[in-house]
């Protein structure tokens, strides 16, 4: 997983790994959740991709727009 730089200082999320058609993305303390096509959809995970590469606003973004729709969550 890449590290996420988290420009703000105050995100929970720690790191995230992008993949073709889906995100993983590691929160601080409560596992890591993958985002895909299936759920929550192409448009949301091509989006958080780009966050996620320019490191803010991630969080904010799924907080608002995705929510509990994500894919999996593992520890």
């Amino acid at each position: 997983m890449d590290s996420y730089q988290n420009q703000s200082g105050a995100s929970p999320i720690a790191s995230f790994e992008a993949g073709p058609n889906l995100i993983d993305v590691h929160f601080k303390g409560d596992g890591t959740y993958r985002y895909s096509y299936a759920k929550p959809g192409r448009t949301h995970v091509e989006y958080m991709k780009i966050l996620a590469r320019q490191g803010a606003g991630l969080a904010s973004y799924i907080s608002r727009y995705v929510q509990d729709s994500y894919d999996t969550k593992w520890e």
